[in-house]
Formats: C-alpha cells, sequence, structure tokens
C-alpha cells in the first residue's frame, strides 16, 4: 500500500462541512471568495504548510504580530511577493479567518501600508 501525499493547504467551511485541499495557499482564498459568495460563510484553515510556521516560528506567534510584520517575514520566502493565501494562512494561527484577514489586507492597502506587485501577492511598504 503505498502512502498518501499530504497537501499543504486544507480549509473548511465550519458551517456547511465543505472543505478544500491543496498545495497553493491563493487556491484556498479563492475557494473562499465562491463559497462567500454564495452562501455568506466564512472558511478557516484546517492545516497550513509547515515551511509556512517555520517562517513565522512559534515564538514569534506567542506574540500579537499585525498584518504587516507577517507580510515584512514572508517577503524573504516568496520572490513576486507573498501569496495572500500564505498571509491568510499565517494569520489563521493568531485567531483570524480568511474573510477577516482579507478586510485587514483591504484596509491597510487602501491606507498605503502595503502593495500588490501582482494579482493576490502582497509586499509591504
Amino acid at each position: 500500500m503505498s502512502a498518501q501525499r499530504q497537501v499543504a493547504y486544507a480549509a473548511s467551511c465550519p458551517d456547511c462541512d465543505v472543505d478544500l485541499h491543496g498545495d497553493d495557499p491563493n487556491e484556498i482564498v479563492e475557494f473562499y471568495r465562491r463559497h462567500s459568495s454564495v452562501t455568506g460563510h466564512d472558511v478557516e484553515f484546517t492545516r497550513i504548510q509547515p515551511d509556512l510556521t517555520d517562517a513565522v516560528t512559534e515564538d514569534d506567534l506567542k506574540e500579537v504580530y499585525t498584518l504587516e510584520d507577517v507580510v515584512a517575514k514572508l517577503e524573504a520566502e516568496y520572490e513576486d511577493g507573498v501569496p495572500i493565501g500564505a498571509v491568510a494562512a499565517a494569520m489563521s494561527e493568531q485567531g483570524l479567518s480568511i474573510g477577516e484577514t482579507l478586510e485587514k489586507i483591504h484596509e491597510i492597502r487602501m491606507g498605503g501600508g502595503l502593495y500588490e506587485p501582482q494579482d493576490d501577492h502582497l509586499r509591504a511598504f
């Protein structure tokens, strides 16, 4: 019997027991956008890529970081900007849902604290 490959990310809707598994964090964000537009429900990460939690270490997670801090910490890991899914995954470790994280991203972008070098990827100023 062969071992099953473990996906990097997983998310689910606690209200309707729907879930998605994938290797791309932005795929989870797209799932949230589709699901939320139809049901109005939020979606939560249930699995996060271990490398992501290594980038924002356990000691770091004991402190409350702003979203800008998380983007700045993750920028070294991503050449073309931090995928918003990776930011949402890291913020889920601090208790924010995907929807809450996307709202904060929008607020900070409108205030000039973050920019998108490409769609759904962030950099901090």
